[in-house]
């Protein structure tokens, strides 16, 4: 059946269209405020004409709820920023495909698949996000010791069964703004489990994201990410064209615990508070890129972390960190090859930082393998280096590395620390790297004795 047509210029008019019967295409032709919520039925659509000038306005509650086959282009969309703005609603089997293209938004766009509805077919295609408060819903992820709260946008396969799938493809995705950001999580995408409930995600592509969940100094249990793939989500290609920034404590910037094969950050990742986390992964990742550099200012703010699961290759500019307990890189599970192009730096000593829901003292050591980690080839086109006291620059700590290759030096800057500590005979040895650290001590050994001094050669 034909669409038909319906330009609307009021309130009355546009409830009138909403009240209609058949599928319909509303079109927004002025700004229009709404005193309550409105629902958009099966196979009916909502456009403008002028972004600009099409604004739909709620000044009480949610705005638009989306029931099957709807789409919504061209407008901007004005909700409360803790309240929804666009969202779905529950009760259909088959949501069929719900469109989202050329919308600025204030307030969360929530796209949740509950309970009694197993199929949708989601596709957003040009989205801008400018204030939101995502931290009062209740549906969360939950591993690892903790929850994660809710993004600006959310898509969310809620339902526990097997056979439910969201099939998705997110183009051209931007959030907040620099120093403004939204509050919560950024981009969140999660199915309902690992196993069951899951999320198809062809693409993600982004602009700016920027994010924080604003939680108080030594929280353990809760987190946010700046754009999160979280489990049960088996994405194909995630892009990142704009910066990517998170401003507040547990607030990681990139962070899965699903499966993506192949992730690039064009632009810089940076985070500017406590325990949060350039990259981390708990999830399978195939290829990671960062093209810019990783910066975190903050106690116990790293730049990569490999908690569980794997990547196979990995590439970064630079990392450099700000703040005790900030370790550069840190590795606690097998993985592929890591490569950075520059080098790492670090400029902080010991300190707390957030490890699987459990805040713990570390040193913000360059380059970190701990027991289960092995990392097959190590590769850095300059140096590692460490600004803060009693910390080691490149540590083996019970974990492995394969095949080493560092055309830099290894530096310790720092009074009582170490420029290298190998502590399994199990790992390759350097050669052909200069090591000096600020007590004299070059290298370590686990059993052994300190075996040179400054300007040292390890064979």
């Amino acid at each position: 059946m034909e669409s038909q047509r319906i330009a609307v210029a009021s309130l009355g008019e546009l409830m009138a269209a909403l009240a209609g019967n058949g599928p319909r295409a509303i079109e927004l032709t002025t700004a229009i405020a709404c005193p309550h919520s409105i629902t958009l039925p099966p196979g009916c659509s909502l456009a403008g004409t002028d972004k600009d000038r099409c604004i739909l306005s709620f000044c009480n509650g949610d705005g638009i709820g989306l029931t099957a086959d709807n789409r919504v282009s061209g407008i901007t969309v004005v909700a409360a920023p803790a309240t929804r703005a666009i969202y779905t609603q529950a009760g259909l089997p088959d949501m069929g495909s719900i469109v989202l293209a050329d919308l600025a938004v204030t307030g969360q766009v929530s796209i949740i698949m509950r309970t009694g509805t197993s199929a949708l077919s989601l596709v957003v295609d040009g989205l801008h996000i400018a204030a939101c408060d995502s931290r009062r819903y209740s549906e969360q992820p939950q591993k690892y010791g903790v929850n994660v709260y809710q993004g600006a946008l959310t898509v969310y396969n809620f339902n526990g069964d097997a056979n439910a799938r969201i099939k998705a493809s997110l183009n051209n995705i931007s959030i907040g703004a620099r120093n403004a950001p939204v509050l919560g999580s950024g981009v969140f995408v999660s199915g309902f489990g690992d196993q069951s409930g899951l999320v198809d995600l062809e693409v993600l592509t982004t602009g700016e994201v920027h994010s924080t969940g604003m939680l108080p100094y030594g929280t353990a249990d809760i987190i946010t990410g700046g754009v999160f793939v979280v489990y049960g989500v088996n994405a194909g290609r995630v892009e990142h064209f704009g910066e990517i920034a998170t401003y507040g404590v547990n607030d990681m910037v990139l962070d899965t615990w699903g499966t993506v094969k192949r992730w690039i950050a064009h632009e810089r990742v940076v985070s500017y508070r406590p325990s949060g986390i350039g990259f981390v992964n708990f999830g399978t990742v195939d290829e990671f890129t960062a093209e810019a550099e990783v910066v975190t200012y903050g106690l116990g703010a790293r730049g990569f972390n490999q908690y569980d699961g794997t990547v196979r290759n990995i590439r970064f500019k630079s990392i450099e960190t700000f703040g005790d307990g900030s370790i550069g890189i840190q590795v606690s599970k097998p993985v592929g090859t890591i490569t950075v192009d520059q080098g790492i730096t670090t400029h902080g000593s010991i300190g707390n930082t957030l490890v699987k829901g459990v805040n713990m003292p570390l040193p913000a050591e360059a380059f970190s393998v701990k027991p289960g980690g092995i990392v097959e080839r190590f590769v850095v086109g300059g140096n590692l280096e460490t600004h803060g006291a009693k910390v080691t620059t490149y540590a083996i700590e019970g974990g492995k590395v394969g095949a080493v290759d560092i055309k830099g030096e290894i530096l310790a800057h720092g009074a009582g620390s170490d420029a290298i500590l190998v502590a399994d005979q199990g790992s390759t040895p350097l050669t052909r790297v200069r090591a000096h650290a600020a007590n004299g001590v070059a290298l370590r050994e686990a059993g052994g004795e300190v075996t040179d001094r400054t300007g040292f050669v390890a064979d």
